[in-house]
């Protein structure tokens, strides 16, 4: 703890693309921050690797003597480590993330997230749902893509390999997945691009082959983003409370902190369908 009993937290994002301007590290960032200010605490914001977790445990980041609690914006599926950083009796907090072990985590219901956009789909009329998945690295793309399944399977609709396409959260795969989805011979009359970055990817390549949306092609995103603004169709799409994810972590590791509640700390915050105009029903 730092003087006048000021606490020092440990912020760990991964880095990916364009991580100083990404939606979901700056509505992260934002909700720590925030609360950070209100809890007089101060903040370390380190930018770990994908695929190499060992400075989690190097430095300082670990250290009760310089670090009071470290929040781990996502762990990139690697719990081996974060078992490791646990042991080590330090306070923790994992976000974007459940945990069937008693681990300390807030996370978004993808799950029940993804089966809603399915769930809209199919009552709009459509039967042949595409989805384009993020990286799989996350567990968010992986539970978005078993909210997918199970919706289908609800509904009795065959699951087609050829349907789902793996964006990885980027422009240029993301492009190349709906290339594909659009070259079928029974190409797909609704997409659900697991982030809003690949849903403008599909909108605009809709766009470039003189496809309709909505009327020949529904699509829907995920996050409800800001850059959703410069799209010409008004995107639908989840929003999924990412500052309140930040906000609630902080808190939570604060408490933890002090012993005020016990552990394991979990909670799984809901999202919200948001229907705008690239989304109607199917055409007869």
């Amino acid at each position: 703890m730092g003087l006048n009993g000021t606490k020092t937290f440990a912020l760990i994002i991964p880095r990916f693309e364009d991580v100083d301007h990404a939606f979901y590290a700056e509505e992260i960032v934002r909700g720590v921050g925030t609360t950070a200010s209100r809890l007089k605490a101060d903040v370390l914001m380190h930018i770990t690797e994908r695929n190499e977790h060992q400075d989690w445990l190097k430095g300082r980041i670990a250290d009760h003597n310089y670090v009071d609690g470290i929040i781990f914006a996502d762990i990139d599926n690697d719990v081996e480590t974060l078992q490791k950083v646990i042991a080590t009796g330090i306070p923790y907090i994992v976000l974007n993330n459940i945990f069937e072990e008693p681990i300390n985590s807030i996370a978004i219901d993808n799950q029940k997230s993804g089966f809603d956009v399915v769930e809209h789909f199919v009552s709009a009329g459509h039967t042949d749902i595409a989805i384009i998945c993020g990286d799989m690295r996350v567990q968010a793309a992986r539970l978005r893509l078993e909210g997918y399944k199970e919706a289908l399977a609800k509904h009795k609709i065959p699951l087609k390999k050829e349907y789902i396409q793996f964006g990885e959260f980027l422009r240029t795969p993301s492009r190349k997945a709906v290339q594909q989805l659009l070259s079928l011979p029974e190409r797909p009359t609704a997409i659900f691009a697991c982030s809003d970055v690949m849903a403008l990817e599909a909108l605009y390549e809709a766009k470039t082959q003189g496809i309709k949306v909505p009327e020949e092609l529904s699509v829907v995103g995920f996050d409800d983003n800001p850059i959703n603004a410069h799209s010409a169709i008004a995107l639908s799409t989840v929003s999924q409370p990412l500052k309140e994810m930040g906000r609630l972590g902080l808190e939570k590791l604060n408490q933890i902190c002090d012993r005020k509640i016990g552990i394991p700390a979990q909670a799984l915050l809901p999202t919200k369908f948001i229907e705008r105009q690239s989304t109607g029903q199917k055409s007869a």
